[in-house]
């Protein structure tokens, strides 16, 4: 498709169009990335819970179904000595009862930040792009990157936290809005919560780079207002959550698209870290935000025989369902259908804004 209005996207993103498949850990995989990509989009393999060989097995099944770019997406998250965390594991005792589960044993956090074996598996299999969140890898890890040549993408969720990743020599930056669903990737001074269009405003006007918006957006009225105030591309996260390609539960998949709309809220109950996710029976018991949370990636550990225990009954009582506040928008087509559809209908809009 031409007649986009700002064409950086396709020297970027190496795609079709200028869509980038959010790297959705837990809920994004080979299906999704391989659909994304046959649609004319960037497809991204979230690798923050896998193994270098997992990932490595990923790429090449990605590679082996379609033909385009491909995003791996990592986590740059310092992990701390496990925290003391009986406050938390005290507050969930009463649920550990009612859902007749053993209290779980300390164990190694799931996600994992950014290493030398990832850092040598990148180097290996040669995406065209990779991103970052909570920030960038050490400067001796990220200077192999920027030699093994993919694209760079870092995550910011403000203005300062964007001029730091120019500086330190990123090709775009992903403007992750408040309204974005998933962990808010702040790095810098806290969670500080800034709407999608005032921060890729902001970013736009006093950046160079291209701006990826994220937040919010599942149509294509929402890409053609993001372009409009200055994003070259859009990275789209729940509106992919809705497919069939995706991998999230039952319980989590019914909850999206409703026409009374299921309210998204901030919670750090589920990785004991601020993201944006729709209510459960636990945030409805406990409330959004509890200080007893240890610190991420920590709080998963002790919520995972809950998790496992519900799901296996068809309820999402603890899991994340992790949704942005466009949520109930989304429809559930193929994710190669959506894409498709998404660069049509906001190509459209464009075109008719500029005549």
């Amino acid at each position: 498709m031409s007649g986009w209005p700002d064409r950086r996207f396709s020297g970027l993103l190496g795609s079709r169009l200028p869509i980038v498949a959010a790297p959705m850990a837990g809920a994004a995989g080979v299906e999704l990335a391989v659909a994304a990509i046959r649609g004319g989009a960037v497809g991204s393999l979230p690798c923050a819970m896998l193994t270098p060989d997992e990932v490595r097995v990923q790429v090449a099944e990605v590679r082996r179904q379609a033909g385009g770019p491909i995003n791996l997406n990592f986590f740059c998250h310092q992990v701390a000595e496990p925290p003391d965390d009986r406050a938390w594991r005290e507050l969930l005792a009463p649920y550990y009862a009612r859902e007749s589960v053993e209290t779980p044993a300390g164990g190694a956090p799931s996600r994992r930040p950014f290493d030398e074996a990832m850092c040598a598996l990148v180097e290996e299999v040669g995406p065209e792009l990779v991103s970052f969140h909570f920030g960038l890898p050490d400067e001796p890890l990220l200077q192999r990157i920027v030699a093994a040549g993919p694209r760079i993408l870092g995550n910011a969720t403000t203005p300062d936290e964007a001029a730091l990743l120019a500086s330190r020599g990123c090709d775009a930056i992903i403007a992750q809005g408040f309204e974005a669903g998933g962990h808010s990737g702040y790095f810098l001074d806290g969670y500080k919560p800034v709407g999608l269009f005032a921060l890729v405003r902001q970013i736009a006007r006093t950046l160079p780079l291209p701006v990826i918006a994220a937040g919010g957006i599942v149509d294509g009225e929402g890409i053609a207002a993001a372009m409009l105030l200055g994003a070259s591309a859009v990275q789209i996260g729940t509106a992919y959550l809705a497919t069939p390609e995706s991998r999230i539960a039952a319980p989590h998949r019914t909850k999206l698209g409703t026409l009374r709309g299921e309210e998204t809220v901030i919670t750090n109950l589920f990785s004991g870290r601020e993201a944006r996710g729709l209510r459960n029976r636990l945030i409805d018991a406990e409330g959004p935000m509890r200080a007893e949370a240890p610190p991420f990636p920590y709080a998963s550990e002790a919520l995972a025989p809950l998790r496992a225990a519900a799901e296996a009954d068809g309820r999402g009582d603890y899991s994340p369902m992790w949704a942005g506040q466009a949520a109930a928008l989304v429809r559930a087509p193929g994710a190669r259908d959506l894409t498709e559809r998404l660069g049509r209908d906001a190509l459209a809009l464009l075109t008719r804004t500029a005549e």
